[in-house]
């Protein structure tokens, strides 16, 4: 090879090697390093793949009820006539009211809203910090982990109600009856008499009247025992209690019973953008049957109004070809994120407020695209 050929042969392999970097630049140039890609479009993820999802805002409501039922005594038609008393429970009634109520929120995993980061390079993320604001959510279970008990809602019988000492000394009383039984002596029969003992159960009235002299019995003894006539004084408030409590189931025997409890309900509501109105009813309820299905044909309805204030929406989202740059705009790099709205969260019963707040809520607020190394540090 002459010293001609030689020197164009030296000329020519960095030409050739330029040449190899210069379509090895341009390629990766015009490939990205990470594609952002809504779930929903991808039929395949690729391994090492970062999946993650926007949140959602739920709003939890508990609500506390009280129920009180009242229970006719076994004597209330005799209180007139032997207690002189008018006012008494007569038929067997059961009513409720709504004492409080409390509202939470909590976010869980938005399930149209997922997410597939794709890289060539090796992920950097500060995904934790982007966790904590709550600006994405990954798939963790333990944010489902919730109090899942079934709470009784209507019903369940009478509650410590209940009627075992019916206030008389004996409920039967023995009747001695003459019978007769036939004898046969020689060629003639004989009546033989014998007595024959029954026992009879007391009517109504009279264990309503062995009732109420034991409960006016009960009431002159402590009236004597408080003025100082009675023979011994207790040296302690024991024996009056222990009338007070015997005259207060005398007299329940004739007036009825009441009986309350407290109940607590939850319920769960899942804000939606599609709904124009923003309200939803989460129950019914009546003040005589309690709280009921949503639809139920009794009752008011208890609704959950969610209105958000909107400042977001009106946000226009300007692209880099809009304001004139050179440079393309590319929306496959692009992090998708949600910021939420402040919403006023109002719960209502009729036209009684019973509750009103202001909370975040993820689903109402425009998903927006930041820059991938936002999360994907370069």
């Amino acid at each position: 090879m002459t010293v001609v050929n030689k020197a164009k042969l030296f000329l020519l392999v960095p030409a050739i090697v330029l040449s190899v970097l210069s379509c090895v630049t341009g390629k990766v140039t015009t490939e990205p390093d990470i594609v952002v890609t809504p779930l929903g479009d991808k039929l395949n993820v690729k391994d090492g793949s970062l999946v993650y999802a926007l949140p959602r805002s739920i709003i939890n409501v508990t609500v506390y009820f009280e129920r009180t039922l009242e229970v006719p005594g076994p004597y209330a038609g005799f209180a007139g006539e032997l207690l002189g008393i008018k006012d008494v429970i007569t038929t067997e009634k059961e009513s409720w009211k709504i004492l409080t109520v409390q509202i939470e929120s909590s976010e869980e995993v938005d399930p149209s809203e997922y997410y597939v980061i794709e890289t060539n390079t090796l992920f950097q993320t500060n995904v934790l910090a982007l966790k904590k604001a709550g600006l994405i959510l990954d798939l963790n279970p333990l944010l489902y982990e919730r109090d899942n008990k079934a709470f009784p809602v209507s019903g369940g019988g009478k509650p410590g109600i209940s009627y075992t000492d019916l206030g008389s000394d004996t409920y039967f009383i023995s009747q001695s009856d003459t019978a007769y039984r036939l004898v046969k002596l020689d060629t003639a029969f004989i009546r033989i008499p014998y007595l024959v003992e029954k026992k009879r159960q007391l009517t109504q009235g009279q264990l309503a009247e062995r009732a109420a002299k034991t409960l006016l019995e009960l009431r002159e003894g402590k009236q004597m025992i408080l003025t100082g006539e009675a023979n011994v004084y207790p040296q302690s408030n024991a024996a009056i209690d222990e009338i007070n409590r015997m005259e207060k189931e005398y007299l329940a025997l004739f007036t009825g019973k009441t009986s309350s409890e407290t109940r607590m309900v939850r319920y769960t509501v899942i804000p939606s953008g599609d709904n124009s109105s923003g309200s939803y009813e989460i129950f019914r309820f009546s003040a005589s049957a309690g709280p009921l299905a949503p639809g139920a044909m009794t009752g008011l309805p208890v609704i959950i109004e969610v209105k958000p204030a909107g400042k977001t929406r009106d946000i226009t989202y300007i692209t880099r070809s809009e304001t004139g740059e050179s440079a393309p705009e590319v929306k496959y790099d692009k992090l998708y994120f949600r910021p939420p709205e402040v919403a006023t969260v109002r719960m209502k019963y009729g036209n009684e407020v019973l509750y009103e707040t202001r909370k975040l809520i993820y689903q109402f607020g425009e998903i927006i695209r930041l820059p991938s190394n936002f999360i994907l540090g370069r």
